[in-house]
Formats: structure tokens, sequence, C-alpha cells
């Protein structure tokens, strides 16, 4: 494809030259003969820096935000004022438009977005529709699953994606939005049918700095980014945030609420069971009679949510309740371990004060019916934000009996001064609870302490496979170490029964 044809639509300083392109790329290291490097500044680096390298990988034409770069002889070269809104121009015009060919809904917030995005397409699946969904655990195409290295990623990868998804004749696109991304824009041009707003908790202000910054980005999904606003906002006017954002959505967007009470979509007659939430589903139309094998609360409000945008997307209310009694599990989020142990075991990706402070709560709505302990193992992950560290280390400990803090995903720093950061928080509280910065010794030590109605909890890596740290990023699966903690304590189908009466 010739280079002015990529550039339809795009915002361009300057130009001199043209060139057939047959790829495009924005990282050096990928770069093969015929290709356009698109050069971007970022946060950590400059993709200006490595134009020659890009050069002399065999690249044909260069689009670079920079206005000092001197352009090279016989290589097209386009000057933009925007790097990442130029890679989205880009990549859609090199994938002919695939975003025209889908239905888009995005879903935002700092909880429950993967759940949320999950039920949605559990929904859609129950209209027949072909999905396309893209979020933290994975992307999925036509029931094609990929691996997930970002909740949004850029710009190329995203059309890349939806031009397979076009071809296989997919009509809906859920999207788990990130505020990065939103900041960012690498979203910039996706045509959003429906945009949902979960919350907003603290999170990400080592990136973001503080609330509004943070609720600014969060709020680019609604008012458009490079588009026209959603058709439809779905929004939970239960959080403060999400009134504000109601405000802010009316006169731009169809705004349909949902919360507990008096909302469009709103909850009667709720029933949280060991196996199950059930209640009455309340909508602009009629009322539905939901089950869903998820539980808890914070469940309650991903229900709502995604039969908002659904119904925004015209599904009925009978695919509605199919779709959320189908969704029997979201990977990392309240998964159990069963190797027949007499305590429960839970895998959860709750990463923040929040999402602890639901988790635990719901733990011990569980423990309480067995006269049993919650048992929470968390750490902090490092490179991010370090003020809501003793935040996190108090939710854990006013929600637990007992509390195993540990590493997660401590990346530059060093775990025992990230674990120094939670550990006032949790002191405040003072509960129980021993310090272990090997995390499968921590996940032992806490199966170790359980006895017969306790819950453990392992919070904040959920369906993470990996446990980056300075040295490396190793092999490291919560569920995979539950088992075998739990195999060593003497359960599961290997365990004898000795073993079992030797732990008693």
């Amino acid at each position: 494809m010739k280079l002015i044809e990529l550039l339809d639509g795009a915002e361009v300083l300057s130009s001199s030259g043209d060139a057939s392109v047959t790829g495009i790329e924005y990282d050096s290291r990928r770069v093969h003969p015929g290709d356009l490097f698109v050069a971007i500044r970022g946060e950590t680096t400059d993709g200006n820096r490595y134009i020659d390298a890009a050069l002399q990988a065999g690249a044909v034409a260069m689009v670079t935000d920079s206005r000092e770069g001197v352009p090279r002889p016989g290589v097209a070269w386009v000057v933009v004022p925007h790097g990442r809104r130029a890679l989205a121009r880009i990549s859609a015009n090199f994938y002919h438009r695939p975003a025209e060919k889908l239905t888009f809904t995005g879903v935002t917030g700092t909880n429950g977005k993967t759940t949320t995005v999950f039920l949605i397409d559990s929904i859609f699946t129950a209209a027949e529709r072909k999905t396309v969904l893209i979020g933290t655990i994975e992307y999925r195409i036509a029931g094609r699953a990929l691996a997930a290295p970002h909740t949004t990623p850029e710009a190329l990868e995203l059309q890349r994606m939806f031009a397979e998804a076009a071809r296989r004749d997919v009509s809906e696109a859920i999207l788990e939005v990130s505020s990065h991304a939103l900041a960012q824009e690498r979203i910039f041009g996706i045509p959003f049918a429906v945009g949902v707003f979960t919350n907003l908790t603290r999170d990400h202000f080592d990136y973001h700095g503080n609330f509004e910054k943070y609720f600014a980005a969060k709020s680019v999904l609604f008012a458009g980014c490079g588009t026209e606003p959603p058709a439809h906002a779905v929004i939970n006017i239960d959080d403060e945030y999400g009134r504000e954002l109601a405000r802010f959505s009316k006169g731009k967007s169809e705004v349909l609420t949902y919360g507990r009470e008096k909302a469009d979509f709103s909850v009667e007659k709720l029933e949280i069971g060991q196996n199950g939430t059930r209640f009455d589903l309340l909508t602009p139309e009629e009322k539905l009679p939901i089950w869903s094998p998820l539980i808890g609360r914070v469940n309650v409000y991903n229900i709502l949510a995604a039969a908002a945008a659904a119904y925004a997307r015209g599904c009925t209310g009978k695919q509605i309740v199919e779709g959320v009694a189908a969704l029997a599990v979201v990977p990392g989020h309240f998964e159990k371990v069963d190797m027949g142990q007499p305590f429960a075991v839970v895998i959860d990706y709750a990463h923040t004060d929040e999402a602890l402070r639901n988790l635990t709560v719901l733990a011990r709505e569980f423990a309480a019916r067995s006269k049993g302990r919650v048992i929470t193992v968390f750490g902090c992950g490092g490179d991010r934000d370090r003020t809501k560290r003793p935040l996190m280390g108090e939710a854990a400990g006013r929600g637990s009996d007992f509390v195993v803090l540990t590493s997660d995903n401590p990346r530059s720093e060093d775990p025992l001064a990230i674990i120094n950061d939670a550990l006032p928080g949790l002191q405040r509280t003072r509960t129980r609870y021993a310090l272990e910065p090997d995390r499968r010794k921590a996940i032992a030590l806490a199966i170790k302490e359980a006895g017969t109605g306790d819950i453990v909890l392992l919070a904040g890596k959920g369906h993470e496979k990996q446990q980056i740290t300075r040295q490396s990023a190793a092999p490291f699966d919560d569920v995979a170490v539950a088992r075998e903690a739990l195999q060593q304590a003497g359960y599961g189908p290997s365990s004898s029964a000795a073993a079992r009466e030797a732990r008693r």
C-alpha cells in the first residue's frame, strides 16, 4: 500500500516522498524490509532514538512525532503532531478500516472490568453473535484465545485483531479499556457504541498522579477519542464518580444507569449463596429472574453493568438471563482450588485496597457460616503507586484473622522494601500476621495455618502466570502453587489417608 494512502485522515505537519509499504511497526526490533516505522515518544523511551535501527532493518518510510529529526536521503519522511494518533489512523487504513465492520462496547473503571467484559461476551454468545474480546486475561477472536500482554494493546495490534475478527464475520467487539490506554490514546478513532463505567477507586497514581487525572483519563471513553461520544453510556450511579460521569454524559449519549436501587437497572430480592447469586433484575421494560454461578455483591454490580450494556445492544431479556447463567467462572476472579481439603482456597486478582476490602468482606460472609477464619496472602506490586501500599495492608488486616504479607511482582524494587511500605497499615489493625517475601512459601504457610471451615485468600496475581522480579520473569501460577501446597499438606487424589491423618 502506498504511504500516501496510509496517511488518509491522519494529522500531518510535513511530508516528503512516497513509498510502497508492506507492513507497519513501532518497535524497531520487529521491523522487516519494506515496513513503515512509526517513531513514538513514550513514557519510558522515545521511539525516535531507534530510527536508524529501523532503517538498517529495512524500513522504507518513517513517521515521526519529533520535529527535530533530520530526514534521511531516499526515505519517505512524515512529521506528525501526535505519534499514537498517527499510528491509529495508519493502522486502520493498512487493515482497510475493520472497525467500520464491528460494533464496539468498551468497559472502563477500577474494579470489575474483566468480569463485566466476560459477562457481556457470554450474553452476546447466548444471542448467537460472534465476538472479539480484548481484556486483561486474554484476547479472544470468535472463540480463539490469544495471550494478552496488555489489557488494551497499542492501536496496531488492535487493528490487526479487528481485521481478523472482520474476516471471521464477527459483529461485536468488547474491550476492557484501561486508563493508560485512554490517556495514551491507544483507542483513538474507535467508534464505541456503548461505554460502561464500573467505579473509581485508588489505583495507578504512579502514572496519573491523583484522582482528578485518573478520572479524566476514564472520562475519555465517554467524550470520544477521535470520534463522537458513545451512543449509550452505561454508568454505575452508586459510585460518586459515576454520578459525575452521568451528568457529564447527559445530552451527549443515552445514559443508562445501574445500581442497587433507584437506577434504570437495579436489584430486588437478592440472595447470595455458596454456589451462586440470585436476584430479580429490574430493567426499563421488564423484571428478569437472574441466577449466576458468580458470587458476591461485587458481581451483582458486574451483572447489572453487563445486562445494561447488552440491553443497549438490543439483546432480549431471555438472552441476558441465559448469558449470565452460562458464565461459571472468570479465571483468577474468586477462583476456587479444591483438593478435598476441609477449608476453602480462593485465588483472586484483587490488587487495590478497595478490591481487597470487597474480597475479604465476601470471604467473611462465607467463613461466618462455618465459624471459620479468613486468612489472606497478599503483596503489593513494585514500580507502582507506593501510597496505596499501607492502604492495602490496612484493608487486608481489617478483613482478615491472619495475614501473610508477601511479594507480588516486585519488578525492579526490593521485595522487603515493598513489604515495609505495606506493613504500617497492616499493623494499625492489630491483626495477627506473618512476613514471608517468598510467595511460594507464603502460600504454603497460609495453607498450613488453615483449619476446618476457614477460607484462604491468595490475592493480587489472579490469572497471572509469572512473577516479575529485577532478575527475571519466572513462571508462577497461584493456582498451581496452591495445588502443590495442598498436596504437600496431605490433600488431593494422590494423598494417602495416613498423610491426611498425620495433618490432623
